[in-house]
């Protein structure tokens, strides 16, 4: 792919917003069973935390002398929404701890996700701009072209997503691990 010369990428970063979700409970137990209550729903499941995002685009498609169409430039713009609990009131100073390690656990979690979808705008960014179709007058053949790179990227995205997911929730994942630790160690304090 060749690139227009002086054109910069990547002179942009994503907006990033944390929309919480309220539970309440004393114990970590508690506050589990409200996760599970409260929790964004995934499909017909509530899950901990989810993160989402919105993405547009700015894009100078400009027609040449000979015919030819170049995306000339591409800006994003990216916001990250992470959804994520938040306790409403306080805590005995145990669960308190707990909860600490468990939601920064969790907030870490999240933001892999805001990386993964941040390098798919990049890997969008850098093959628009500078992409061209020839005999494309109307810059029809050149959105076409994109439109190729976007699915792809969009499914190596969503596909990276649930790797990453399967591995840090399943037996001995950092997530799972995150949850058990948070459950058994409030219980076994508390006995």
């Amino acid at each position: 792919m060749a690139f227009l010369p002086g054109v910069a990428l990547a002179d942009w970063k994503p907006v990033e917003r944390i929309e919480p979700y309220t539970i309440s409970g004393s114990t970590a137990l508690d506050l589990y069973r409200s996760i599970g209550e409260r929790g964004p729903k995934l499909g017909v499941r509530r899950v901990i935390a989810y993160t989402d995002f919105k993405l547009t685009w700015r894009r100078d498609y400009q027609p040449r002398d000979d015919g030819a169409c170049v995306l000339a430039s591409a800006k994003p713009k990216l916001i990250i929404t992470y959804r994520l609990p938040e306790v409403s009131g306080s805590l005995p100073p145990q669960t308190q701890a707990a909860w600490e390690r468990f939601s920064d656990g969790v907030r870490t979690h999240e933001r892999v996700h805001g990386e993964i979808i941040t390098d798919m705008v990049k890997k969008i960014e850098t093959v628009s701009v500078g992409l061209r179709a020839e005999n494309d007058p109307g810059c029809r053949k050149v959105r076409a072209k994109l439109q190729e790179h976007l699915g792809r990227l969009s499914e190596e995205q969503r596909q990276r997503s649930r790797e990453f997911d399967r591995v840090e929730m399943g037996d001995g994942g950092n997530v799972h691990r995150l949850v058990m630790e948070f459950i058994n160690g409030d219980r076994q304090r508390s006995n």
